[in-house]
Parts: C-alpha cells; structure tokens; sequence
C-alpha cells in the first residue's frame, strides 16, 4: 500500500521540528509524523510520501529541499505552489489550485500512482479533491481543528471572509472525503455536528497515539529547570504548569486570571507558561504577540512576579523534563484551552506523572473518562480552573489517584494500535467486501456483555458468522454510533450491516463501500413528530435524584440520567402528568434514558425488518439486561445470554425468550441454533 499524505500548514520537516516557530506549527505535525512513523512498521505499506509545501524565506533552508528522505519508507516531498514564501493558515487558499496541478504531475512522474490520499486541514482536502476529480484517487480527511468551532470559542465573526472561506472549504472536505478520521468523540459528534455536510456514519473516531515511554522515565533536567526557576522566588513549590502555543484559542489568559484572583493558589503553587518559543515579541507569527503581550499585562496587573515563570524558549527534546519538574514538585498540568481537539500534551503530562486540570471542550472528555487522571472544568471560567486545582493539590487522595490514572494512558492510546485500526480502515475503503445478497434472516444483538465481553467467545462468533451467507447482522445499543463503532473495530467485531445506537433512538446503515454508514432519516423523522425536548428536559431537571449523563451522552432525540428504579417511576409518573410523550428505560439499575414515545431497540428493530422484508420468524434479537427488554418483549425469537442482569430471565414479559446456556457471544449462537431447528421441526 503507497500512502501519500497531504499537509501544506506550517513548517514541516522529518526530523527536529521547531513547534511553535509559526502560529501554524503545532500538534497536527507531531501528529502527522506519529502515525506516519507507526504506519511505516506495517508490512502492508510500502511506502509512505508526506506532501507538503517549498517555501524560501528566513524561517531556515530546510524548508526548501525539495526531498527530503526520513527511512527506508517515508519521504517529505515539497512541491511548489503559487508562492515562494511561507503561507499561513488564512492565506493557504491562495496555494491550492497551483499545488494541487504540481502534484498531479508529481504523481504522474512516480512508479505507481498512491493508492489513497490522506489530507491534513481543509485546505489539504481540498488539493486532494482536485487530486481525485483527475486521478480517482480516494481520499481520508483530518480536519485537526474546524472553523466553526473556532467561531464559536473565540466569537470571531463565521462570515468574516477568512473564516468563512474556511468553513466553506471544510463543507467541502467533509462532502468529497470517502472517509473522515476525528481523534474524538467530541469532535465526530459535536463539532462536526455544525457542518450541513455533517454525515456521522462518515467519520471514525481513531484516538491518536503518542510516544508515552520517555514521558514515563521522564528525569530532571538542572539546565531545563534553570530556565524556569530563575523566575520564582520560592522554586520548591508545586507547579501549575501549561505547555501551549500563545495563540488566544489555547486560553492562557485565563489560567493566569484564575491564579491571578486565587490568593490560597498563589501561596499553594506557582505557575509556569511553557508558550512556544520567542527571540522577540515582535517577530512572533499571526496572533502570538498579542497574546503574549496580553500575557504579560496580566502578570504585571496581578503583581504575579516572582511566582510565575514564562521562559523564552525551550528545545522539543526538553518536554520531558519540564513535566519532570512538575512531578517532583507535587504539581499538576493545565489545559485551559477553549477548544482541545484532542491533548496531546494531556498525554504526556500524564504518563509523567502529573494530574490534569482540563477544557471540557474537546478530546479531554475522553481521555478524562478514559483514564480518570484529573478534573474537567469550563475554561471560560478563571473560579472554577482555580477551584480544580486546589481541588487536587489538597487533597492527597484525589492527586494520588489522578497520577494511577495517568498510568493507563499508555495502554489507551497507542499509536501502534492506532495504525492498526487505520490499516484496517484503508484497506477496506480500497478493497470492499462484496455487498451481502439478499437478506433472509436478521440477527440483532446488544453489545456490550453480549456480543463482546468475552474475547474467546467473540473469536469463536466471528468464525461462525463468516459462514452465514443469508443472515444479516446488526447490534442494538444504548451506546452512540462512534461509541459502538469504536468497541466494535478494537475487538474486531463482524462489521454490521445495521446499527441501532442510542437506545434505539438512531439508525445507521452500512454504505455500499463497506466501510462508512448513512443515517436513516425516515427512522428519524417519524420518532421526531411528537417530541419535545426542551419541555422533557426541564421536567426531569425538577426531579430529586436524578443526575444527567456527561454531555456526550445527550443526543438530539435521547436525554440520559443517573437513577435507580424508584427515581425512573417518577419520571415516567411526572411526564404522563405533564402529557409529554416519551418512552423511559432503565437499566442496571442506575441508566435511566428518556427517548420519544415511538423509539426503542425494539420498534428500532421493527422498522429495520420491514425495509428488509422480512417475516416475523426470520428476526432474532438478543440482549443481557434492562435496556434490551424493548427489543426482547417485541421479537418471538428473543434470546438472553447466560450471563444476565436485571433478573431479565424472571421478566414476565420475557418468557417466550430461550435463556442460553452459554454466555456472551457464545450464547447468541446457541440460542440462534435453537431457533433455527425449532423453526424446522416446525416444518
């Protein structure tokens, strides 16, 4: 496989890239030359070109070297476009057309075409989408960051021309990309969400990777902490420490409100600014002198001196240390970014041993979730960024637990197995599965603690679904569409043909490439007439005892909650008051879901049937607890796998359902065989 990558922002090189030397020279490079390292160690690629631009001019020569050869692999190719010199990010538009018909000819000079193109920001999307309309080469898009979303972090103005142009060229990306990779949920089900283009079975949420080793032997640095301590008058102290470009995006002024106006955080820590690296205020690129500046009107306005330290300048190879540091000194790490598309350096400050204080815009949500290594907080907020971090630096149990936490960072994102997933993906996109005849049979099934839950039994499934020419399969979840795809594609779960996701509430369909899936919008539009939201919403904030789910699990037509069974009767009591239509489940005795009256695993499964046409007898469904019992009560051929919970199998409504002996997957099948020959003596 020949993968050829586009990446026209910033200033790229092979080795030793110097971040921060542009506004534009940030994470999406480390990123890009992470995956591009980890994809060279599968023996299915066999070469690896990152396009990116030549430009001349004072940020170094380098930069001009038309090849550049990084391994056996991979190559930095930079092409020409309409300019010489450096572009930024708001004047990359200007290079498109005349780069995109460089690299037309670049490919037609090569041995072999790349089999699929891989474009990094909208602007590279956009070459690449030239690209296919000459060469029908599929392309994947990785947006980083989004227009939209910086509009509505920042408040810039949406129809200013450059951002608008920009949001117009990522309504673009998004429409032509055969596939799009987002590093989160937040951003494949929120930020993406803002875009009409916006297709969610389109995306896959593929947490990147990082090199967490040297993060984790991490060692102090007396030259690196030099730079640093020579600002503070008591050195000793914990350390409050934020690594980020000084762009207004990564927030930095607030942290130092938030110390600023902290007196008990002031004599608990200092604060260290690690803001990219500076000679000169400025020289500095796009907007990091003024936020520079700003930065330092702030420490002046506080009187912060002698308890803040913003050195200069520092080396990439010096990171670690500078979480070292922190470490040593009981600190913790901030990222009070107003948008985090993912955190790399969350990551890293993590596997170094550091709790994390983070936006809860963003990717911290997941690696917060994930890991449980820290606190989430509005970074719109200075109060509640100070509050979190007296939070943990006072409370030892809390630090304690945080730092454990930061240790399974490593095992969650991992770029080898990043790489695995993404070779997984390509190669479908390039070589699909023939498309499923004509269904005669339909299995759908729950996932987690049915399909998967057990990785011999999920094996074992796998092997007997292979076999099962007529049946098509789908799973049933309370999960969201990239929640349940994620699990799916890291167990290596059948792909199904079907997905009804949040609790039956949405319908995805797989496409005819294999790979991607589009929405069912008549499912959509039908369980959508009688519901109101906003009216359900504010019924179940009055109820005692009831807790909202973290934001991700909120969807358009789903609420969720924490509650136990007393707390679901009255809110199905309080709505069929109030005569807001609405279907309530619980589950585990602590879920607690409210969808519009007409949705349900169950009524989800119906509709599904009917669009294959299928009989009643040629559906099997199966499930392990509360939230399954919609789909279980409905079907004739239910099954509960052994492994059980909310005593499904003394449900009076379940009785018709065949109670496996086996668990898990194993009990799917069994419990299918046991339909099937039912179903022929019958005959």
């Amino acid at each position: 496989m020949f993968v050829l990558h586009i990446a026209l922002q910033g200033c790229l090189r092979g080795h030793g890239v110097a971040y921060g030397i542009t506004a534009d020279t940030g994470g999406h490079i480390r990123y890009l030359l992470d995956l591009v390292a980890a994809s060279s160690q599968d023996r299915d690629v066999a070469r690896i070109v990152v396009a990116t631009r030549l430009f001349r001019g004072p940020l170094g020569a380098d930069y001009a070297v038309p090849e550049e050869r990084v391994s056996d692999k991979v190559t930095v190719v930079r092409l020409a476009g309409a300019s010489d010199e450096y572009r930024t990010k708001e004047e990359m538009h200007a290079e498109v057309a005349d780069y995109a018909r460089n690299l037309v000819a670049w490919i037609a000079a090569q041995d072999r075409p790349p089999d699929l193109i891989h474009a990094h920001y909208a602007d590279a999307a956009a070459v690449a989408s030239l690209v296919k309309d000459r060469l029908g080469i599929p392309f994947v898009f990785t947006a980083h960051s989004l227009g939209r979303v910086k509009a509505a972090v920042t408040g810039a103005c949406p129809s200013c021309p450059d951002l608008a142009r920009r949001i117009a060229t990522e309504e673009a990306a998004l429409a032509r990309a055969d596939l799009v990779i987002a590093s989160s949920r937040d951003e494949a089900e929120v930020q993406y969400a803002h875009y009409g283009a916006y297709e969610p079975g389109h995306i896959r949420v593929l947490p990147p990777g990082s090199d967490l080793a040297r993060f984790a032997a991490a060692r102090r640095n007396p030259r690196v902490e030099a730079t640093i301590d020579r600002f503070l008058d008591d050195p000793g102290k914990p350390v409050l420490l934020a690594l980020a470009r000084p762009v207004a995006r990564k927030n930095l002024a607030a942290l130092v409100r938030a110390y600023g106006e902290s007196p008990a955080l002031q004599v608990r820590a200092n604060l260290v600014l690690v803001a990219g690296t500076r000679e000169d205020i400025d020289t500095l690129d796009g907007d990091m002198a003024a936020t520079m500046r700003d930065l330092l009107v702030l420490i002046d306005r506080y009187d912060l001196y002698g308890r803040v330290a913003y050195p200069k300048t520092h080396r990439p190879e010096d990171v670690p240390a500078i979480y070292a540091q922190a470490r040593i000194r009981g600190g913790l790490f901030v990222n009070p970014a107003l948008n985090e598309p993912f955190g790399l350096t969350l990551l890293e400050a993590s596997a170094a041993g550091l709790p994390l204080v983070a936006t809860d815009s963003g990717g911290p949500n997941d690696i917060v979730e994930l890991c449980g290594n820290g606190l989430l907080v509005d970074p719109r907020d200075p109060g509640a960024i100070a509050s979190a971090c007296l939070t943990i630096l006072t409370d030892p149990a809390l630090y304690a637990r945080c730092v454990a936490g930061g240790a399974r960072a490593a095992a969650a994102y991992d770029w080898d197995r990043h790489a695995a997933r993404y070779h997984t993906l390509l190669r479908a996109l390039l070589t699909p599965e023939p498309p499923l005849p004509t269904p005669r049979q339909l299995l759908v099934c729950d996932i987690d603690n049915t399909l998967v839950g057990c990785e011999a039994a999920l094996g074992i499934f796998r092997r007997w679904r292979s076999r099962q020419a007529e049946l098509a399969f789908g799973v049933a979840t309370g999960r969201s569409f990239h929640s349940a795809m994620a699990v799916l594609e890291q167990q290596a779960s059948p792909r199904p043909q079907v997905m009804i996701t949040s609790v039956g509430s949405e319908i995805y369909h797989l496409d005819a490439n294999g790979v991607t899936y589009t929405a069912d919008v008549p499912w959509r539009q039908r369980i959508a007439s009688d519901w109101d939201r906003a009216a359900i919403h504010a019924r179940c904030a009055a109820i005692a005892g009831l807790t909202p789910q973290g934001p991700l699990e909120q969807r358009a037509l789903k609420l969720s909650f924490f509650g136990d069974a007393a707390t679901a009767r009255r809110v199905r009591d309080a709505l069929d008051r109030a005569g807001l239509p609405a279907c309530v489940i619980h589950s585990h005795d602590r879920y607690l879901d409210v969808l519009p009256a007409g949705a349900s695993k169950g009524t989800a499964v119906d509709h599904v049937r009917a669009l294959y046409g299928l009989p009643e007898r040629a559906v099997f469904v199966a499930g392990d607890s509360g939230n399954d019992v919609e789909m279980l009560r409905v079907r004739v051929q239910a099954i509960i796998v052994a492994n059980y919970s909310d005593e499904l199998a003394s449900n009076a409504a379940l009785r018709h359902s065949y109670v496996a002996r086996a668990s898990h997957a194993r009990g799917i099948i069994e419990g299918v065989g046991h339909f099937r020959r039912m179903g022929a003596d019958a005959r």
